[in-house]
């Protein structure tokens, strides 16, 4: 067994919170300073423990030589079409950002557009948005640096391909919208932050303003704005056609909103209502004429397509035209005259065509059980480009011709794996109240289930969010080194409609945990693995996941991984956009939501010598979305309060967030870290190199 290094002790404060009579300590509080040179310091002690440790191993070696050699592939997204030009990202294998090429043929490469990795030596700046202008002269993008939500907005002339001198600042939660003469755009922002909000308190009073191509940012016109309501955010929109815009406003996760339109011709004009509370969500689809068509899931909770009438005096004749099908509707979209339904059957995509009256068309067949992770049409055109993958099927971007009815592949991967040596079977568990949920299981055809196979268990549960079977290269990684790869459909998120999102959110999240934990116990039933093989691992809400799990069964797994985790459910709202998720979680600051929030809330069910699995933590220095003191607060609890020697470690990525626009570099160093944790920890702590 590898000698572990010594196990740090995090210095406590006596500091407590009273909540509605409950005292509550929080002897890690100091560690919330992210600008602290003694939290710095701490981050870099933790970081060089957990390097030490994991670079003894010969496997940390061969994971990142894999997940090297698998990335070194071609991919492509779907085409989108500007102008006379189809434009795609690209990426030929190891570059740390995808590159913008446009080309006359959507097969073709073409000439480069713009190159993110251009824009800084280590990868860390990314393109987080791009929109075309109507006539396609102008690309407007967003850029990030470091992860961050923050985005600043710039124009590129797409004819002399010069950059413009225009440069919008504090942006973020937005998509700009093109007037139809491009000449300017919609666009959402803030007022600068206080470069001590940054990680603290996330923006207010949002506004949505009027950028005039060449003039200053100061100069932008507000469109819209309430500061009545300061945590609202509002999102502007239009139909294809630039008759309409649209206000949506929102201020929160829940699927609820408020909906608003007037004619683009006449931005001063008041805004007429589509919908004015937040009881349902309202996302509009497309305008054929003066019709709009609106998913909701009102008294619809699969959501359901209606149509309204549009007027400069209101809309009016509301109609049902795709009823609730009892399967849940994740995208609608208008193409070709027609209405496309992507629905969710057992947590795989199916499509179907709709005539816009409703009456059924047909169904666009999938090349396996998987996942429709994008689309790209017009609404008018006879074609369809549409992103496809699964665990093991390499995303493939496919043609859809309406008039020949023939689907084709225009772009698929090619990687050095061979995938007919495993398989992915759905099967289903019981959950502690009787309710079943499916699990995709990928294994060798030749698995034998004697209860000695490595296994990766994912989840997340929550949000909306369905976790349908989806590639990526650390699965296959995984799978090479002998391992089994499992994901959980658990309460919370989408899979099944709003009732089993509401089943795994507020007093009911417990139900996600109890998912998780039966679908560890049956993976050991059925003999694929045992509670020494069986490694767990979420992400964000994800990470609260795994960490609630393992505080409450800290003997049923062999390993944990948590990453970017939601830890501390007593003070999240606190910091950045955590209030956003008060109507999923709740706020310990309402006495009625206090008690169940505590009773799960991974920092506050830490007990004290306890044995805990080995515990990967991992979490990125610059994350201004689920803050990293987060994080470091469950680590050093965690440390103190183990009574066993299991290895117990937090990774700090530097100059990376939450996980959008990390380079390749940062993402392959930080799977191999990963994956080589968990496999050294399901197999007996192999001996180091």
């Amino acid at each position: 067994m590898k000698a572990l290094p010594q196990r740090r002790i995090t210095r406590r404060e006596l500091v407590t919170q009273d909540y509605h009579g409950t005292i509550v300590a929080d002897p890690y509080h100091w560690l919330n300073d992210d600008t602290s040179e003694e939290v710095k310091q701490w981050t870099d002690e933790q970081n060089s423990d957990f390097k030490q440790y994991i670079n003894g191993y010969d496997a940390r070696n061969m994971f990142k030589e894999r997940l090297t050699n698998l990335w070194n592939y071609e991919r492509s997204t779907l085409p989108c079409k500007a102008g006379n030009y189809y434009y795609t990202w690209r990426n030929n294998g190891l570059q740390n950002q995808n590159v913008l090429y446009r080309a006359l043929n959507p097969t073709d490469m073409g000439e480069v557009v713009i190159d993110p990795n251009t824009l800084s030596e280590d990868g860390t700046v990314a393109i987080k948005s791009t929109t075309y202008s109507e006539s396609g002269k102008y690309l407007a993008y967003g850029l990030s640096s470091k992860g961050s939500d923050w985005q600043t907005i710039h124009v590129l002339d797409l004819e002399t391909m010069q950059k413009l001198p225009d440069v919008l600042h504090h942006i973020k939660y937005t998509t700009p919208c093109w007037l139809p003469d491009d000449s300017g755009f919609f666009y959402s922002g803030f007022n600068a932050p206080k470069s001590s909000e940054v990680l603290e308190a996330d923006a207010k009073n949002m506004m949505v303003k009027l950028h005039i191509l060449g003039q200053d940012q100061s100069e932008d016109k507000i469109i819209h704005k309430d500061d009545t309501q300061p945590e609202w955010n509002f999102s502007l929109s239009s139909d294809e056609n630039k008759k309409w815009i649209f206000l949506n406003i929102w201020y929160g996760t829940l699927r609820k909103n408020q909906l608003y339109y007037k004619p683009m011709k006449n931005i001063d004009a008041p805004w007429l209502t589509l919908a004015d509370n937040f009881d349902e969500c309202w996302d509009v689809v497309g305008v054929a004429g003066d019709i709009a068509y609106i998913e909701t899931q009102q008294d619809a909770p699969f959501g359901k397509v209606m149509c309204v009438k549009l007027s400069e005096n209101g809309a009016s004749d509301w109609k049902t035209i795709i009823p609730d099908g009892g399967e849940m509707l994740e995208y609608v979209a208008l193409v070709n005259n027609q209405i496309m339904c992507v629905t969710l059957h057992h947590a795989t995509h199916r499509v179907m065509l709709y005539n816009l009256d409703g009456v059924a068309n047909r169904e666009i067949q999938m090349p396996t059980s998987g996942t429709l992770s994008g689309y790209y049409a017009k609404q008018c055109d006879t074609e369809i480009y549409l992103q496809f993958g699964s665990v093991l099927y390499p995303n493939v971007v496919l043609k859809y011709d309406f008039e020949t009815d023939k689907m084709t592949t225009i772009f698929a991967c090619k990687l050095d794996f061979n995938f007919d040596e495993y398989e992915t079977v759905q099967e289903f568990c019981t959950s502690k109240d009787g309710t079943k949920f499916p699990i995709f299981i990928t294994k060798r055809k030749d698995a034998v289930k004697d209860g000695s196979n490595p296994t990766y268990l994912y989840g997340y549960g929550g949000f909306n969010i369905s976790m349908t079977p989806s590639f990526s290269v650390p699965k296959l990684a995984w799978l090479d080194s002998g391992g089994i790869y499992v994901e959980a459909c658990l309460r919370g998120g989408n899979e099944y409609g709003e009732a089993w999102h509401r089943a795994g959110m507020l007093e009911s999240k417990q139900n996600v945990f109890d998912d998780f934990i039966a679908a560890a116990e049956y993976l050991i039933s059925e003999g694929y693995t045992s509670k020494d093989k069986i490694g767990i691992h979420g992400g964000s809400n994800g990470g609260l996941l795994t960490g609630a799990c393992m505080t409450q069964r800290p003997e049923l797994f062999g390993a944990v991984a948590v990453s970017v985790p939601v830890a501390d459910m007593l003070n999240y709202h606190r910091f950045t956009i955590g209030r956003y998720w008060i109507g999923e979680y709740g706020s310990a600051d309402n006495p009625e939501q206090f008690p169940f929030m505590y009773a799960y809330s991974p920092l506050h069910n830490v007990k004290m010598n306890t044995v805990y699995p080995p515990t990967l933590i991992l979490t990125a220095d610059t994350d201004d979305r689920v803050v990293p003191s987060q994080a470091r607060k469950f680590a050093a609890t965690l440390q103190a309060a183990d009574g066993g020697s299991n290895p117990i470690f937090i990774r700090i990525e530097k100059s990376a967030g939450h996980g959008a626009g990390k380079p390749i570099s940062k993402i392959i160093d930080e799977r191999a870290d990963l994956l080589t944790f968990l496999y050294v920890n399901l197999n007996g702590n192999l001996s180091a190199s």
